[in-house]
This record gives C-alpha cells, sequence and structure tokens, in this order.
C-alpha cells in the first residue's frame, strides 16, 4: 500500500496547525474536524491518518483518546514512512501515556530513543522521559536528563553541567 502523501496535502497539514491557536478551548471539536476532514483524504491503513488524529486529541486535551491513535499509527509502520514522525508519534505517547497515569510505559517506550538516531527531536526525548521518571519519583534520573539536555545550550559552563548531570545518577562519575 502506498503511504506517501504529497507536498500540497503536507503543506495543508501545517496550515491547519498554524490555525490552533485560533480555536479556543470550547471549539476543539472544530479544529479535531479540521484535522479528521485532511487525514480523510488517506488512504485506509495510512498510519498517517491515526498519527494526526492522535496529535489533534492529545492538543486539545484528551490523552486518553490520543494514546491508543499514537499506538496505532507506530503499529501501522508510521516509522517506515517518517522516521521523523515516528519519533514525534512515541514522545507525545509517551507524554500521554504519563498524562493518564502510565509513566511506566513512557519510560519503557522512551528510554530506547536515547542511544537512537540524533536529531533536533533528541530535547524532547529528554524532557518528555524526565517527566515520566519525575511522575514515578525518580527525580534524580529526570533532572540529570534535563541538566543534560541542557548543557550543550549554554553558553558557559557546559562541561560543569554535564558533569553535575552524571553525578545526578552516578556519585562516582
Amino acid at each position: 500500500m502506498d503511504h506517501d502523501v504529497d507536498q500540497d496535502w503536507e503543506d495543508r497539514v501545517t496550515a491547519a496547525w498554524a490555525t490552533f491557536d485560533d480555536y479556543p478551548e470550547e471549539r476543539a471539536a472544530d479544529f479535531r474536524a479540521v484535522i479528521d476532514a485532511l487525514v480523510a483524504e488517506l488512504p485506509d491503513g495510512s498510519p498517517l491518518r491515526p498519527f494526526e488524529q492522535a496529535c489533534a486529541w492529545d492538543s486539545t486535551g484528551h490523552s486518553d483518546q490520543a494514546a491508543p491513535l499514537y499506538r496505532e499509527a507506530l503499529g501501522g509502520g508510521l516509522s517506515d514512512i517518517s522516521g521523523y514522525k515516528g519519533r514525534r508519534a512515541k514522545i507525545q505517547l509517551s507524554s500521554s501515556l504519563r498524562n493518564i497515569g502510565r509513566a511506566e510505559e513512557g519510560v519503557k517506550l522512551l528510554t530506547p530513543e536515547l542511544d537512537g538516531p540524533s536529531d533536533e527531536l533528541d530535547d524532547a526525548v529528554r524532557a518528555c522521559l524526565a517527566l515520566c521518571l519525575s511522575s514515578l519519583g525518580r527525580d534524580r534520573e529526570g533532572l540529570s536528563l534535563v541538566l543534560g539536555a541542557l548543557a550543550p545550550h549554554l553558553p558557559r559552563y557546559q562541561r560543569s553541567m554535564a558533569n553535575y548531570a552524571r553525578a545526578l545518577v552516578d556519585p562516582e562519575a
């Protein structure tokens, strides 16, 4: 099955998301309807369908509705057609899982991403993983991840902060 979408569709999805802040909370269903109309153009079985719908549910405060859709997208091969969107789905699913009281699943989902190929989502992986860890009472591990992610962005003290981050979880570091 062809899961490819054309640039016009991608541009229209991007444009729809650019209007998200125009929808107050009481019009969240209207925004989801915009996304639903766009994904209806995709072939059945396209993992982009549940991914975009999950994003819409998630962004409108319904992690419980989003989580199964993220799983469907990942199970349907989202990462195979877009590694970037697959990684986004893992980050966002992890966050949704934390929001619905299943932070341990979020940790299991994101921990392998720490060793995966690096991209612009690395800090988001660490931030969401840190939140999941904190929800489990593992604040030192979470703080270590956040400091480690922050350190390269500092104008000074990069080495010190990276060392402090490691020391939070490994006193021998």
